[in-house]
């Protein structure tokens, strides 16, 4: 009897655990609605990728930190592995970090100069090569990069050049740290001061440029910032070279050393606080590429950005607004497994192509070098769309409506908010630490939506919101439960 009981027993038992687990859907996975399809890189070629650009006739062009440009056909190939196939175009350049087509001309950005190459022959290889502007000058420190845009909607190039060696006494190297405007026939304007390391620049929907600056002297974090024209990025071992220029007015006033941004943005009114700061380590440690969704074929998330990370071998997703004439907005993990560490990104034509490199510095993905393609697989994620302020907390939107009893539990989310040091030194930790309550949460009525009331907002910190709790009508819990809102200033 004792035996029989206990068969029972354990069958009982078995039964209520399958059941249990019928009842619970499958955790979502990456692959359902995003694949990372690689392309196969020729043997001997060393295709570290800063740069990408899909050409008019259908090629990919593609350009290594090395100084080569390759040209890949059938880049849309259902198996790009092996349908997919390289010829170099062009090579003996100087780390290409950004490629732009116009007007049958490929536009490449130089650590020295802004270069058009075109084939005038149709044999497939670049040879003829003109400078379109060297308005910068160049000196012997390795990490002083320049990173180039796509054309902007007046016919612009967005330069940002990375300011290290050049901070020094020594003014080797000329407008490093900031922002240069060229146009196709080589007019080049200064148009920002104030950057240190970019990772990469794009631009919105709106055409308003877009970098990536990473953690160092006064940035506590890696940031997202708007190229704002006339403004100063934060930055001011760079304002040396006001004295060079008066396109954007005089030299701004210095920043406080240990202070936080917001607080010196209220003294220096060309200072652009950041857009996004993505909270280190958690999001990523070398933020990079910057793309925009501009047609809707990728997924549910038209007119948002994507940012890539060069250590965590990812992809993020941000969404923004404009709050009294500044963007600021919300970052969310999006794609991770990135061959190789995420740098050169474009979106085109419903797929995002990836470029990646490790050299110089690690990365997760285990590659040395690395260029896939990330296709949506058509199904839609159960998401945050959108988070933006309201008054009094914060309102988000969703991809599929919400169950509106778990959505409308308070107890379903948490949140917290933090800042960092604005600083000469290098990076901060975190400081300003403070837990929030999350006061009441009403669900709309379509369920596609949720506002959130919280004890308290506060100006220029990161709110970090976890939302484990909420599930779709479906029941499924969300593709990403965490999202981290840079809040610089508050809804009128």
């Amino acid at each position: 009897m004792n035996k029989v009981f206990i068969l029972a027993t354990l069958s009982i038992a078995v039964l209520l655990t399958a059941a249990s687990q019928a009842a619970d859907p499958p955790k979502p996975k990456q692959s359902d609605y995003y694949k990372l399809l690689p392309y196969t890189i020729p043997k001997g070629v060393v295709l570290e990728v800063g740069g990408i650009e899909l050409m008019p006739d259908g090629k990919l062009a593609v350009s290594s930190r090395r100084g080569d440009i390759y040209m890949v056909d059938n880049p849309l190939a259902a198996n790009p592995a092996t349908e997919s196939t390289f010829s170099r175009y062009a090579d003996g350049l100087h780390e290409v970090l950004g490629l732009a087509a116009r007007d049958g001309w490929l536009y490449a950005t130089q650590r020295c100069e802004v270069t058009r190459i075109k084939d005038t022959s149709g044999d497939g290889r670049g040879d003829l090569f003109e400078t379109v502007s060297d308005f910068w000058g160049i000196n012997g420190d390795y990490h002083e990069y320049a990173f180039g845009s796509k054309f902007d909607p007046k016919g612009n190039i967005g330069v940002v050049l990375c300011l290290t060696g050049s901070g020094g006494a020594a003014e080797n190297s000329p407008f490093r740290g900031w922002c240069m405007r060229v146009s196709a026939d080589g007019k080049t304007v200064p148009t920002c001061s104030g950057i240190r390391s970019p990772g990469g620049i794009g631009q919105n929907t709106a055409g308003d440029m877009f970098y990536t600056d990473n953690q160092g002297p006064w940035n506590g974090t890696c940031f997202l910032k708007w190229l704002k024209p006339g403004s100063f990025q934060g930055n001011p071992s760079g304002n040396k070279y006001y004295k060079l220029t008066d396109a954007i007015g005089p030299m701004p006033k210095s920043p406080k050393s240990g202070s936080r941004i917001m607080v010196e943005a209220k003294k220096i009114p060309e200072l652009e606080p950041p857009a996004i700061k993505f909270p280190y380590k958690k999001m990523g440690q070398s933020a990079s590429g910057v793309t925009c969704d501009t047609t809707g074929k990728f997924g549910p998330f038209k007119g948002q950005m994507f940012v890539g990370d060069q250590t965590h071998s990812t992809v993020m997703r941000v969404c923004m607004e404009k709050v009294r004439g500044h963007y600021q907005g919300a970052c969310f993990p999006f794609i991770s497994g990135v061959g190789s560490g995420t740098l050169a990104m474009t979106l085109k034509d419903g797929s995002m192509f990836i470029g990646g490199t490790n050299r110089g510095w690690g990365s997760r993905g285990s590659k040395p070098f690395s260029l896939e393609r990330l296709d949506w697989t058509g199904k839609v994620p159960f998401e945050v769309h959108e988070m933006k302020v309201t008054k009094d907390g914060f309102l988000l939107t969703f991809t599929k409506p919400v169950d509106p009893k778990t959505a409308g539990d308070v107890k379903s989310y948490t949140m917290s908010s933090y800042d960092y040091i604005y600083q000469a030194s290098y990076g901060s930790p975190v400081v300003d630490s403070a837990k929030g309550t999350i006061k009441s949460a009403k669900v709309a009525g379509n369920g596609l939506s949720v506002r959130l009331v919280v004890d308290k907002l506060h100006e220029g910190r990161i709110h970090e919101l976890h939302m484990a709790g909420v599930r779709s009508a479906e029941g499924g819990p969300l593709w990403h439960n965490v999202g981290y809102y840079t809040l610089n200033y508050f809804a009128e």
